[in-house]
């Protein structure tokens, strides 16, 4: 990686586990779980500012590594929906590249992610972007950032995001979260919300809204993916 130190230098797999998990192809090593091509596909990726057309009221500016294509969708299609755990660490090392462009020169930084519904969790065996944030924060404290994380919300059962548009989506972020105890946990410097794609941003703007209400205005959030929109013909 750039700023943070070497990334994809550190953890070579000797035996093959399975396909790279950016393109489907069977070499004889894979770095972190990406073949050479991908890894480089993936380095070339620097976080810049994304925002959806239109973007809903209380969106915090949002930072994302790259757009939702190539290997950075299939890693995270893989490390989603296909139980490959072990890319939490390259891709929540990526997303501490995401968190330090977002948070620019602020320190100390406090991260909060946008958790997982119960039923989510159960599916993926665990909050897939709790693990991430995890190896995001060690990434930063490695470098030398003071970091805390902090979990304060809770998401209520919602419908999955998958199948609803941009007016469903945001109905149903709506009141789908809540503050895990009552009078807000105080945070140390500027927080930065943490997620793993960007489509229309109603979740993040209602994490927003939620944390503002117990005194934790969002600086930014921080994102590997943002979608974008199909040209119209």
């Amino acid at each position: 990686m750039r700023g943070l130190g070497g990334l994809w230098s550190d953890l070579t797999d000797l035996v093959l586990p399975a396909a790279c998990a950016g393109c489907a192809a069977r070499v004889p090593s894979l770095t972190q779980g990406f073949c050479p091509r991908c890894v480089g596909e993936l380095e070339a990726l620097r976080p810049a500012p994304a925002r959806p057309d239109p973007a809903p009221p209380d969106l915090p500016p949002c930072v994302a590594l790259g757009p939702y294509a190539g290997a950075l969708r299939e890693g995270l299609l893989a490390y989603k929906e296909r139980g490959r755990h072990g890319l939490a660490r390259p891709l929540g090392a990526l997303l501490a590249e995401v968190v330090a462009a977002a948070a620019g020169t602020a320190r100390p930084v406090t991260l909060v992610p946008v958790p997982d519904t119960a039923r989510a969790a159960r599916a993926r065996y665990g909050d897939h972007l709790d693990r991430l944030t995890r190896h995001a924060a060690g990434r930063l404290r490695a470098a030398g950032w003071p970091v805390r994380v902090l979990r304060p919300l809770r998401a209520l059962p919602r419908p999955d995001s998958v199948a609803l548009d941009s007016a469903g989506r945001a109905a149903a972020a709506e009141g789908a979260f809540r503050l895990r105890r009552a009078g807000g946990v105080p945070a140390p410097g500027e927080v930065v919300l943490l997620d793993d794609i960007l489509t229309t941003g109603s979740t993040l703007a209602a994490v927003g809204r939620v944390l503002r209400s117990a005194g934790m205005t969002p600086k930014a959030a921080a994102v590997l993916a943002a979608t974008q929109k199909r040209p119209r013909w």
